[in-house]
């Protein structure tokens, strides 16, 4: 099993915000929230899809529907990179971080891509926890979800998708689990490179997700390990720092 290890870099944090800072803010919570609108409204746009799937038994109209449905997924894909990529780019200097319950992030996690999942026969399920960690919980939801859509993207029907996590000393290991087609060992070193794409054919996406989740983990200085078997699957590890006991 090959393993690469790496991208820890402190966050720059910054106690007093000028207005300039304060504007890119404001910018920044527009853009999350029509985000968060449009997600729920592709969200729907694929629920109908789904519905209107299993009443039709005509190909021609199969096929049409085929079509939408592919749109609507691939829009929803470069929805999710812009508004991620945007606060990238605007939070780099003004980045705060609070405590983060891993419990409720991984239930959003589960509701955003439950029907994904569905669609494709995927076992995908979190374990339950309490812990808490010290992160931004935008960046960090950023950095999970890419990592769960990347996860079932590349699992085959009948697979399985876990989201876990456990204590390693003063950090918390965040686990995203497959049991998908893994990633060549001669391939690990370019998976966060942007427009990367090394199954072309499991998506029309930019290829920009993994390389957002390397600039998110840059920004929050976290750190990631990657561990991958061709055939077999994959985890990703992000460690984080922990909520100290009397805190949470």
């Amino acid at each position: 099993m090959r393993t690469i290890e790496g991208l820890a870099v402190a966050p720059n944090v910054q106690d007093r915000k000028p207005k300039t800072l304060v504007a890119q803010e404001f910018q920044t919570t527009i853009v999350g929230i029509l985000g968060h609108d449009l997600r729920q409204c592709l969200q729907v746009i694929q629920g109908t899809y789904a519905l209107l799937r299993s009443r039709l038994e005509e190909m021609p109209q199969q096929a049409w529907l085929d079509r939408g449905e592919r749109a609507a997924i691939n829009l929803t894909e470069q929805l999710n990179c812009l508004v991620d990529a945007f606060y990238l780019a605007e939070r780099d200097n003004a980045l705060e971080v609070s405590s983060v319950g891993l419990g409720p992030l991984f239930w959003r996690l589960l509701n955003e891509n439950e029907d994904a999942a569905l669609q494709r026969g995927i076992d995908l399920r979190a374990i339950l926890t309490d812990a808490h960690v010290v992160s931004n919980p935008v960046l960090l939801g950023c950095i999970l979800r890419n990592l769960v859509t990347n996860a079932i993207r590349y699992t085959e029907p009948g697979g399985r998708v876990l989201i876990g996590c456990r204590r390693k000393g003063p950090e918390i290991r965040i686990d995203v689990y497959d049991t998908g087609i893994g990633i060549p060992e001669d391939q690990l070193p370019r998976i966060f490179e942007s427009f990367t794409r090394l199954v072309p054919e499991r998506g029309k996406g930019l290829g920009i997700g993994l390389s957002i989740v390397r600039r998110a983990l840059e920004v929050l200085g976290h750190r990631i390990e990657v561990r991958s078997v061709a055939g077999e699957g994959s985890l990703f590890s992000i460690y984080v720092p922990a909520v100290a006991a009397n805190a949470s």
